[in-house]
């Protein structure tokens, strides 16, 4: 059996909206999800938030908290994944450009909290994490020390 993936994703709130993006080839699905991705190692959960975010989407973010964690898997494949979700800032300006390198994200949407409620997206607990207080301490990436 396969080890579970890793994946962090960045709740971007801008003037009350949410950042959306559709993940899934020629746009065959009407599945929404924060901007993200797979964590690769050696770099911290921020890290790599920064790159996939500006991978997919061109804009720069600061990292915060993390306040959510999801995991969700396919019975039928195998597939698992753990994903980590960071409440993000933009820093700088607001334009999204599509370039994600491997050409899955094609679209993308600015939603409010009751848009988000009539739009089929994953994790369901995001639009009560994302509007919530919820909040964790996150302990940055530390050389082990033998």
């Amino acid at each position: 059996m396969a080890r579970p993936r890793l994946a962090v994703r960045a709740a971007i709130l801008h003037r009350g909206r949410l950042l959306l993006v559709n993940a899934y080839p020629g746009q065959e699905s009407d599945l929404w999800a924060l901007p993200g991705g797979g964590v690769e190692p050696g770099q911290s959960l921020p890290e790599n938030l920064i790159r996939e975010v500006g991978e997919e989407t061109g804009l720069a973010i600061t990292v915060g908290a993390p306040f959510l964690v999801n995991e969700f898997h396919d019975p039928a494949s195998g597939f698992h994944q753990v994903e980590l979700f960071f409440r993000a800032e933009l820093d700088g300006g607001d334009a999204v450009r599509l370039e994600d390198p491997e050409g899955v994200v094609n679209r993308f949407r600015w939603v409010s909290r009751a848009e988000l409620a009539g739009l089929r997206h994953k994790p369901d607990a995001l639009g009560a994490a994302v509007w919530g207080e919820a909040s964790a301490i996150y302990d940055p990436l530390e050389r082990i020390v033998l």
